[in-house]
């Protein structure tokens, strides 16, 4: 079978994602033909995902969220306003992924989380099949758990997650933990799909604090903290293009830029670790059995947050207040469970995706579930 991926590119999420699942298709005999990134003005691609993706990749450009002037949070408001005047834009990137689609020979259509895939399934209908991959489809799911945040936020997440996956015969929502299939929505909940490289790590504890940043706007909070404890070591980790590959305050806070092989590295080593609530840093702290500080920066990671301490992995805060983290962690209790489900995640994804071949290969309809189905 041969399969294109169309991923978004934001964070680092999305890509070792499709990493995984590139090795999963091609240990089963598959092929994946092309990747196809979206991209923004505002980050690269991660050298790790070069690296490690085998297929060629090719790159177009996406809606993407912008920060606050502070870069912690992401602006609603900027981010909406920034992206309807690039419309022309994304209107020639769907035609470009239509055109890939066709012209590359693929069987299946994977997508992960790329809103402009969805639309493209929308406007212009390709006989390809599609399964839409991302924990974000849990938030559809009838019973998910939200947190308590502001309704029109949420609302608007739904409503984004159902674009995405516009055309899909199968979502699969990865998860934290097993929960029954929501049939009604297509949705199959999934393991989540970590790299082989941490599925072969063993977690040993040291004596430092490991984080990672996706908006550098924390880094400033990161300095005032470490100015009054300076006796705990710091290593976290940004993608801010502007800065030196290590950037060494002082002999205890350094300010590395993203790179996978270091980053899982000191994730094994460190004490207690420090995130903005992605979902897979999030599922690789927790395979790893370290105990979470979850730092959301939009309502997608505020889910995500909320979901994990349900879970038992760690506490949530609005900034990096990483004394909270050391309190918890002194009493941290690793979630073996969570270990036993996440290694089940090859043969549960291959059953879904190999099932999907055997549909129609005339694309979903769009479904009345995505038209009347708003309800928080």
């Amino acid at each position: 079978m041969k399969v294109l991926f169309i991923v978004q590119g934001e964070g680092r999420g999305h890509l070792t994602q499709a990493i995984t699942m590139e090795e999963l298709l091609r240990r089963d005999g598959h092929e994946v033909v092309e990747v196809l990134v979206g991209k923004s003005n505002s980050r690269s691609l991660p050298g790790f995902f070069n690296r490690n993706i085998q297929a060629p990749v090719k790159r177009f450009l996406s809606p993407n969220f912008l920060p606050t002037p502070a870069n912690k949070r992401v602006s609603l408001s900027r981010s909406v306003a920034y992206n309807l005047t690039r419309l022309p834009v994304y209107l020639k990137s769907m035609h470009y992924i239509r055109h890939r689609i066709e012209e590359s020979g693929a069987e299946l259509v994977i997508n992960f989380y790329e809103l402009l895939a969805g639309l493209t399934y929308l406007l212009f209908r390709p006989s390809v099949p599609q399964i839409s991959v991302g924990h974000q489809y849990l938030f559809l799911h009838r019973d998910f758990e939200f947190p308590d945040k502001r309704g029109f936020n949420l609302w608007l997440l739904r409503f984004f997650t159902r674009l995405t996956c516009i055309g899909a015969c199968k979502k699969l929502a990865l998860s934290f933990r097993e929960m029954e299939d929501d049939e009604e929505a297509h949705i199959h909940v999934v393991p989540p799909l970590l790299r082989k490289e941490i599925l072969s790590c063993e977690g040993t504890e040291g004596n430092y604090l490991h984080g990672y940043m996706v908006n550098s706007g924390f880094g400033e909070n990161i300095r005032c903290w470490h100015s009054i404890h300076r006796e705990i070591p710091l290593h976290f980790f940004w993608d801010k293009q502007d800065e030196p590959d290590v950037c060494c305050v002082d002999d205890t806070l350094s300010f590395h830029r993203l790179d996978d092989i270091k980053f899982l590295r000191y994730m094994a080593g460190c004490k207690a670790y420090a995130t903005t609530a992605g979902f897979e840093s999030v599922c690789e702290a927790m395979y790893l059995g370290k105990p979470l500080l979850m730092v959301p920066v939009h309502i997608e990671q505020d889910c995500n947050a909320y979901d994990a301490a349900r879970s038992g992995a760690g506490v949530i805060s609005e900034e990096f207040d990483l004394e909270r983290l050391l309190t918890f962690s002194e009493h941290f209790h690793p979630n073996m469970a969570f270990r036993y489900w996440a290694r089940s995640c090859g043969w549960r994804i291959l059953h879904h995706i190999e099932s999907g071949m055997s549909l129609s290969h005339s694309p979903a309809p769009v479904s009345p579930y995505f038209y009347c189905h708003f309800q928080l």
